[in-house]
């Protein structure tokens, strides 16, 4: 919601003071993953070096995302102005209450996988143990992603 690009542009500028990015995938547009919206989504994905562990960088782009003006819903997926997810950390591989590494739906998003194949096509999923461009061949989500 609001304006898309700043939103990106200042989440990006926030999460470079958490480390260093070393890669950036275009931005692309999509329609709305999930749930309707008047509004499309804008998405990229960083890769980022970082000194923080996975539990610290989370609490670190929560502060980000609430700084932003983040609201959060407990009625599913909704329209936001920006939210910030951990697809990968290394290959570690984490299962807690507040944190699953790797995101458990990346593999069926077009969207994060078009960001992805911009910045590792060749990463193993360390769950899935197939290369991002597999995931991206076999993946099944028909809703709307192009270039911004």
């Amino acid at each position: 919601m609001g304006d898309r690009g700043a939103f990106i542009d200042i989440a990006t500028a926030s999460i470079e003071k958490l480390g260093t990015i070393t890669s950036k995938s275009t931005i692309y547009e999509s329609e709305a993953w999930g749930f309707d919206s008047d509004q499309n989504f804008l998405n990229i994905a960083l890769q980022l070096n970082t000194l923080c562990t996975a539990d610290k960088l989370l609490e670190q782009l929560q502060t980000i995302e609430n700084k932003m003006g983040r609201l959060r819903s407990d009625s599913g997926y909704t329209s936001r102005n920006i939210d910030i997810d951990i697809l990968f950390y290394n290959s570690d591989i984490t299962d807690t209450k507040s944190l699953i590494i790797p995101h458990p739906r990346l593999h069926q998003r077009m969207f994060t996988l078009l960001c992805l194949m911009d910045i590792m096509p060749n990463y193993i999923h360390p769950t899935l143990n197939k290369s991002i461009k597999t995931i991206k061949q076999e993946c099944n989500d028909n809703v709307k992603v192009w270039k911004h």
